[in-house]
């Protein structure tokens, strides 16, 4: 059966557009995934360098917050993959997509603040200097923030706000 009321002017069953959104979403997960997978394996050798022992115990503690978060990060991530084999047959695809949205959605806020401590940490050894480290990442965090979040919730709620708009110079 199609559900013409379709927000987006696509006519499709809800178990069509769950898998096109399915698609949609393993596609951005594999971007995700490959980054944040690349940057835990790099971090995950720094412990048997020999220069690790050299770290301050605040700098080992960052460490350790950070290879957390890269690890949390790669859960959250692959987590859909599993959800999708889990639950495939049962007939629960629009509710899987949702749930696997939401897991994508963690694993980005958890990437970022795994980039963000990884950024931290190199910073802190290379410089060893703290007074303006903090500031440099906090500069590329706020720039993925905007990157990541802030442009395209903006872009969203202009199409709410546009369609709203639409919608009243309908009923006039």
């Amino acid at each position: 059966m199609r559900d013409d009321t379709s927000k987006d002017g696509r006519e499709e069953s809800p178990e069509e557009r769950a898998d096109r959104k399915w698609g949609d979403l393993l596609q951005e997960i594999r971007v995700a995934q490959t980054g944040v997978q690349i940057l835990f394996g790099f971090l995950l050798t720094v412990v048997f360098q020999p220069s690790y022992r050299r770290l301050s115990d605040a700098d080992q503690t960052l460490y350790m917050v950070t290879i957390v978060l890269g690890a949390t990060a790669i859960g959250a991530l692959v987590a859909p993959v599993s959800f999708h084999r889990i639950v495939s047959g049962h007939f629960i695809k629009p509710e899987a997509v949702v749930w696997a949205s939401r897991l994508t959605f963690l694993g980005l806020l958890l990437l970022l603040l795994t980039m963000t401590a990884s950024l931290l940490l190199v910073l802190r050894t290379a410089t060893h200097d703290d007074g303006y480290v903090p500031w440099i990442v906090a500069g590329v965090a706020a720039l993925y923030i905007a990157w990541w979040f802030v442009i395209p919730l903006v872009l969203r709620m202009r199409k709410a706000g546009s369609e709203a708009r639409e919608a009243a110079d309908e009923k006039d």
